[in-house]
């Protein structure tokens, strides 16, 4: 049984998915598998795939029938995974040098935890990496483990799911796995936090995360990022089922509002003829699950405020101030 299972989901991604193979491969721990999923992706990506697992044993190439996204092929490379821990990596991504080694010596230094997060940096087409803003959050002072309640700012960082490695017996006990449709890292992310018994955090930089200048699915303009309604739909349903757990809503309401400002204010995302379509769907799940009295930060409430009366060009610029990314 290896230490980690890589899942790759592949689709569209042929210009880029050697580097990422590559980065895996390369890395001087060994103790690694990886699960290629090929989703039905009209370009090489299969055969790519096909080769590197002709290549080394420790690749599998997986190849569905039809194309899902990314949720389903994620799923389909966990059905395959038979590793201690989960780590997911997009196909244009990259690991950088070194980094199974320190997560593995993390992982084994803090007691093997159900969740360790680590670090970022977005590399630009000119050649350009930037370090996460938020790495400050990563500070590995303090438990070497703890809960989520311990250290809630962790809500704060990117809520994706390449940015941790995950028990995998944790994993499988809860049940977890990804929705369909856009946004499926949403009813991953914050339900796993939420979940976890032990949490560990590694204060360094392990994923390349390209930007690219289009072909980016969350920056593509179609009606499908309605999807993020849907997907915190689950996330509240996932609370409605663990009472013990209900302390989140509130924090939970404030993620999401930031969240569809950020989609709403992104002017890559919603074809103009959807966007008062978008801030109407907005406004019902706000309402739909406020939590009466719950404490919010004053610019939460005036973002509520905003949109509960509609005026949605100063909430526009509202949101501008404080994206929360994808």
């Amino acid at each position: 049984m290896p230490r980690f299972t890589v899942i790759v989901p592949a689709f569209r991604v042929q210009a880029y998915l050697h580097a990422c193979l590559d980065s895996v491969l390369s890395q001087s721990f060994k103790d690694v598998e990886i699960v290629v999923v090929d989703d039905c992706s009209p370009d090489a990506c299969g055969p790519i795939a096909d080769e590197y697992a002709r290549r080394d044993p420790r690749v599998t190439a997986l190849h569905l029938p039809r194309n899902s996204g990314l949720g389903p092929a994620r799923n389909a490379g966990m059905e395959r995974a038979t590793g201690d821990y989960l780590i997911f990596l997009d196909g244009d991504d990259t690991l950088l040098p070194e980094s199974l080694q320190a997560i593995a010596d993390r992982i084994g230094a803090t007691g093997d935890p159900d969740v360790l997060m680590y670090d970022y940096a977005r590399t630009y087409w000119s050649g350009r990496s930037v370090r996460n803003v938020l790495a400050d959050r990563l500070d590995e002072r303090g438990p070497a483990s703890f809960r989520l309640a311990d250290r809630p700012e962790l809500l704060h960082l990117l809520m994706v799911v390449w940015n941790k490695a995950y028990r995998r017996s944790f994993v499988e006990a809860e049940g977890f796995t990804f929705p369909p449709g856009y946004y499926e890292d949403t009813p991953w992310t914050y339900p796993v936090l939420m979940s976890a018994g032990s949490i560990a955090v590694l204060d360094a930089v392990c994923v390349s995360y390209r930007q690219r200048r289009r072909g980016n699915i969350l920056s593509t303009t179609s009606e499908k990022h309605f999807d993020i309604f849907d997907q915190y739909d689950r996330v509240f349903a996932f609370l409605d089922a663990r009472p013990e757990l209900d302390v989140w809503r509130p924090v939970l309401y404030r993620r999401m509002l930031d969240h569809f400002c950020a989609v709403h204010a992104s002017r890559d995302r919603l074809p103009h003829p959807s966007r008062a379509a978008f801030f109407r769907r907005a406004t019902a799940s706000c309402r739909r699950y406020r939590t009466p009295g719950a404490p919010a930060p004053r610019r939460a409430r005036l973002r509520h405020g905003l949109l509960r009366l509609g005026a949605r060009r100063t909430y526009r610029a509202l949101a501008a101030t404080r994206r929360i990314g994808d």
